[in-house]
């Protein structure tokens, strides 16, 4: 089992000492990854706390890289169809060649009809826009010179140059739960990252992940949140989606403030230190 763990990227503490130190204890507790999130615009209401800090996810991981050699870097996850294709493709082929490599996509195709109408998105259109614009990048990052057709995302790309392209193909792993995006996992995903499931509510999608995508190099991964304060909880849980195949754990703190970070930093990491 791998862990990784959320990033202060959010909260009213978060901020570049805070994410500089839990990236650099991450890397010395033996973490196999370090993440962040993504809300670009919030409106009043959004479930989240009051004024909350949400720094850019591609940004705070660039600056976790800096600080750091060995440990990966994941978005849990970013809103692809919010972005134009384009410049996010990159802003991530940068990160993935200054990190060498270290990169994982997080995808998804958001929720927050308000956050997409402040960006100008259309938000029904929000999986098709997804499909083309992981196409668009992929493009981009293997091709050059590179053409392009798009239907959905306005861009005319003809014999054209994005250089340079990563270091190693970026791995993108779908979050969701929809049956549209189940399939999308299955169709072009390198992995699953779910989130806030429990085991037993896991165990079938992942038994018909893997009947589709058996091959081991596909990932299978589950982000959870805990309080930092319960370690028997959390290693039976860990247990539990062993069991049913999970291989790879994201642990968020149940609070976002920075005590609870370091709380749940030194529980999981005295988890990893068991599994050494």
């Amino acid at each position: 089992m791998r862990l990784g763990i959320h990033l202060p990227q959010i909260g009213r503490k978060a901020g570049p000492e805070a994410i500089r130190r839990a990236a650099e204890q991450a890397e010395q507790l033996g973490f196999a990854d370090v993440w962040t999130s993504e809300h670009i615009i919030l409106p009043d209401g959004a479930p989240y706390p009051p004024s909350p800090l949400f720094y850019d996810p591609v940004l705070a991981l660039t600056w976790a890289a800096a600080c750091t050699s060995r440990v990966g870097l994941g978005t849990s996850v970013l809103i692809l169809p919010m972005r134009h294709p384009l410049p996010l493709a990159k802003e991530l082929a940068t990160l993935q060649n200054f990190s060498e490599g270290r990169l994982i996509l997080g995808a998804g195709v958001g929720w927050l009809e308000a956050e997409f109408a402040a960006l100008g998105a259309p938000f029904h259109e929000r999986g098709r826009r997804t499909d083309e614009g992981i196409a668009m990048m992929r493009a981009v990052w293997t091709q050059d010179p590179v053409t392009f057709r798009g239907k959905y995302i306005p861009a005319e790309i003809t014999e054209m140059t994005m250089q340079p392209l990563p270091v190693r193909p970026i791995p993108i792993w779908f979050g969701a739960r929809s049956e549209a995006a189940f399939k999308r996992t299955v169709r072009i995903g390198d992995g699953w990252h779910g989130s806030q499931l429990t085991p037993a509510e896991a165990a079938p999608i992942v038994e018909r992940l893997r009947s589709e995508r058996p091959e081991p190099e596909f990932t299978i991964s589950m982000r959870t949140h805990w309080s930092g304060k319960d370690g028997g909880e959390l290693r039976e849980r860990v247990a539990a989606f062993a069991e049913i195949g999970v291989q790879h754990i994201m642990v968020a703190p149940l609070n976002r403030e920075v005590d609870d970070w370091d709380e749940v930093i030194e529980g999981v990491g005295r988890l990893v230190a068991r599994q050494v």
